[in-house]
């Protein structure tokens, strides 16, 4: 029944809901609240809302890095008090976190006094710690007060703060981010700065930049702690798609005590977010349990140099096998869920690479927009006092006179504005107006000033007109901050070969490595060729079945890359670990069985690649004459198919490839002896799939158009350095490489050996030093080491000296230069060979 005033009784009854949709409507509320309001980053300055206000809370506060340290106590205070209404805890430990230098790669906050350790140590109370914000934090609350971000109302409607910042650096990925939210979780890795900022750069040169270009920028993490990453190909994948597993990895290295001949394991930098006791703790654990055998001392030496654990072996230990041990059973080798996840326009989105780099974009040109506006509108409401001033100073005689006779400040303002036209900001403007401001200097200045507050408008105007000027002005502000910020990296990123590295099982040594005519390769160590004198005999270095002929030879280190180059002008790539080892009358095993080559497709050449690879190029000669020069890095990752090194014509192949620098002399030898030395510059740079140029002119027949000769060796000659020329017969000599006449390329050459029945045709001409070694084979496998200093150095003309004595029908085949100290013997073994004097043999 209704009151006296018509309106409806109040009834009591209660609503009825549906508890399952209630329930669910407030477990969805819940869950938004976590995950926007307090587990998940922001995109655009890759904060958390309490990280954002505790850096607000300092800037608003003055504590700048220009400025003295204040009590974190304060800080804590003054959030909770205006922003954050949690724990205090909750606000010091992510406060501490910001200041960590081992947490966050590029810490926000500079912190003064305990703020814990790697070790695990707790922080100091918040009462006893001071802080300040780091020059980047600064860059990150750049411009806030310019209109360049949203505010929002706090917890209690007392206060506004930003909903995000104006971040001039991209915060989410170079100290990137973890957190669990309700139903998902992010774990964004901190990256360098230096290759983010190349990457945005690039980006924005380049709008439509792939992600595999990306990533060549931008190779992985890198963590505050270093370490190694495992697994180019697992970091490319997990890019790619925004989430993955990579493995971290302590760097540890292995020291040999040479009084003790102990070994020691030195582990410098371990996994991020390791705890470095803990892990010590464990390794002890593991030698009481005798889980790991052959630590016999385990101590931390860490000090504030740097990291510094030692784990000492006993004598009998292998080193690398105890590693091994401590990355499978210890946190030394640690994995990394990496998810990519974020607030992106106001939800929680999985992004990848290219993708959160894009929206940083995105957000600074918001910002770089926001703040132009601002300024314009600030330029144009100064122009409009500006120019009200240039009238009162055009009429100042008026101006001055209608003053004077205004009753008071309302008449005066009121009169100006009727009288010239001004507004009401303008006549106050003029009538505030102090006297010095209307000499003649001060006149000059509200000119100079009008003017340039103009020029100021025509710029502002032209920056939001014009996307490609804002474009400009974002990249302008990432060569500065990467000029100022940037450092070297830090976590090393290795390839990975199943749990560990194969390399890392491998002793490092010197081998020789020999191809066959047959196509058979294998590795043997140089320490089971003794030095001889010429002249000896020699070992056997593989069989003597026509299939076995050795055609060539390099000597490298077990853990050096070999380039493998075929007729077909493919190159493939291993290392010299995964060839087969074989003894000296091996054969080996055939190189069909480990490259992926084409039935009708051979070896040509061979090389080893050097660790550094800058500025190197491989240099190409083909049997023709043909050169070309191509710049190494273009062979640094060869898929296991092979990939196209050189285009060869019908009839010519490879004869010889060589490394090379830009700037050395090339040296082109014939089988029948002629030679060519020319200018390396000659030949410029050319892609994979090229020809080449003409490097020596070989002459044909006139009438069959058959070749008369061909190039048969290539090498690289220095002046300080002589020529080996060997024939086939076993012949010899040295000659100095300023005997061959500097020509440019394409020339017939001049004369290397005086090439007869007796000597044989020239098979190859190599450069050497007085204190390198040369190795010879033969056709029936034997080897021969000696000394290049015991070859005579003669003129071009001359035929040499026996090098080494063969049988009847036996040839030299290969021809390889050891740059190492030579052991000599007291004679050639068995009796056999010749110890004469060089004019015995030569002519």
């Amino acid at each position: 029944m209704a009151d006296t005033n018509g309106n409806e009784p109040i009834r009591n009854e209660p609503a009825r809901l549906n508890i399952e949709d209630d329930m669910r409507q407030s477990y969805l509320d819940y869950a938004m609240s976590v995950n926007i309001g307090r587990a998940l980053p922001d995109v655009r300055d890759g904060l958390k809302p309490v990280h954002r206000r505790i850096l607000y809370a300092m800037f608003r506060e003055g504590l700048l890095s220009s400025r003295r340290y204040s009590k974190c106590a304060g800080v804590v205070g003054e959030v909770l008090k205006r922003y954050h209404p949690h724990g205090d805890s909750a606000v010091y430990d992510s406060l501490v976190r910001m200041a960590q230098t081992f947490s966050m790669r590029y810490p926000l906050i500079d912190g003064q006094g305990n703020f814990g350790s790697i070790d695990g140590d707790p922080p100091a109370a918040y009462r006893y710690t001071e802080c300040r914000l780091t020059r980047l934090a600064e860059r990150m609350l750049a411009d806030i007060d310019k209109d360049t971000v949203d505010f929002v109302d706090n917890f209690d409607g007392s206060q506004q703060e930003p909903e995000f910042l104006p971040a001039q650096i991209p915060n989410l990925l170079i100290n990137g981010s973890d957190g669990i939210a309700v139903g998902m979780a992010t774990n964004i890795p901190p990256h360098n700065l230096g290759e983010i900022c190349n990457a945005l750069l690039k980006l924005i040169e380049n709008p439509d930049l792939s992600m595999e270009e990306l990533l060549e920028i931008v190779p992985g993490p890198d963590f505050p702690t270093g370490g190694q990453l495992l697994g180019r190909e697992v970091i490319r994948q997990a890019y790619l798609a925004g989430r993955g597993i990579l493995t971290m990895r302590a760097k540890a290295m292995i020291e040999t005590d040479k009084r003790s001949s102990r070994a020691s394991i030195i582990v410098r930098e371990i996994p991020y977010q390791i705890n470095k006791t803990r892990l010590i703790e464990r390794i002890a654990d593991l030698v009481n349990e005798k889980r790991i055998e052959g630590i016999s001392d385990l101590r931390d030496e860490s000090d504030r140099d740097g990291m510094r654990i030692v784990i000492e072996l006993k004598r009998d230990a292998e080193p690398k096998i105890v590693l091994n041990q401590l990355y499978k059973l210890t946190q030394m080798q640690e994995s990394y869920g990496l998810i990519m996840l974020a607030i992106h326009e106001g939800r929680p989105r999985e992004l990848n690479l290219r993708e959160m780099l894009q929206e940083f974009l995105r957000h600074r040109q918001r910002v770089i927009v926001r703040r132009t506006q601002f300024e314009l509108r600030q330029a144009e409401a100064r122009l409009h006092v500006l120019e009200g001033l240039l009238i009162a100073l055009r009429n100042l005689d008026a101006v001055i006179k209608l003053i004077r006779g205004s009753a008071d400040a309302e008449a005066a303002r009121t009169g100006l504005m009727q009288q010239f036209g001004l507004t009401q900001i303008q006549a106050q403007a003029i009538l505030d107006l102090t006297l010095r401001r209307l000499t003649s200097l001060e006149r000059g200045k509200i000119e100079a000033e009008h003017k340039e507050t103009q020029e100021t408008i025509e710029r502002l105007r032209h920056i939001l007109g014009d996307e490609r000027e804002q474009m400009r002005i974002i990249a302008e502000e990432l060569t500065d901050i990467r000029k100022e910020f940037a450092d070297e990296r830090r976590t090393q990123i290795i390839e990975a070969e199943g749990d560990f590295s194969i390399e890392d099982l491998i002793v490092e040594e010197d081998v020789l490595v020999t191809v066959t005519h047959g196509g058979y390769i294998k590795r043997t160590p140089v320490s089971v060729y003794r030095t001889q004198r010429r002249g000896g005999r020699g070992k056997i270095g593989a069989g003597a079945s026509a299939e076995d002929l050795v055609e060539h030879l390099v000597a490298v280190g077990t853990h050096d890359r070999l380039l493998f180059f075929t007729n077909a002008g493919k190159v493939y790539e291993k290392k010299a670990y995964e060839l087969p080892e074989g003894g000296r009358a091996s054969r080996g095993r055939s190189i069909a069985n480990l490259l992926s080559l084409a039935n009708d497709e051979t070896l040509s050449a061979f090389l080893p690649v050097p660790k550094d690879i800058k500025g190197k190029y491989v240099f190409f000669a083909t049997r023709r004459g043909l050169v070309k020069k191509t710049e190494l890095d273009q062979f640094d990752n060869i898929r296991g198919s092979g990939i196209i090194a050189i285009n060869l014509e019908d009839g010519d192949k490879l004869i010889g490839v060589r490394i090379t620098d830009g700037d050395q002399h090339i040296v082109l030898s014939t089988r029948e002896g002629q030679a060519i030395r020319f200018k390396e510059e000659e030949i410029r740079p050319m892609g994979r799939g090229t020809y080449g140029n003409l490097g020596m002119d070989l002459e044909k027949d006139k009438k069959t158009g058959e070749w008369l000769d061909e190039v048969v060796s290539i090498a690289v000659a220095r002046e300080d350095e002589t020529l080996l020329t060997v024939s086939e017969r076993g012949f010899g000599k040295r000659t100095e490489a300023a005997e061959y006449r500097l020509t440019h390329r394409g020339g017939k050459g001049v004369i290397t050996m005086n090439v007869t029945e007796r000597t044989g045709k020239v098979v190859n001409v190599r450069q050497v030093g007085s204190d390198d070694t040369v190795v010879l084979i033969t056709d029936h496998g034997q080897v021969i080491r000696l000394a290049a200093k015991q070859v005579r150095i003669t003129g071009r003309n001359a035929q040499g000296v026996h090098l080494v004595k063969l049988e009847e029908g036996e040839k030299v085949r290969a021809v390889a230069r050891l740059a190492e100290g030579v052991e000599e013997e007291e004679g050639p073994p068995n009796g056999n060979g010749t110890n004469g004097s060089d004019s015995d043999d030569e002519e």
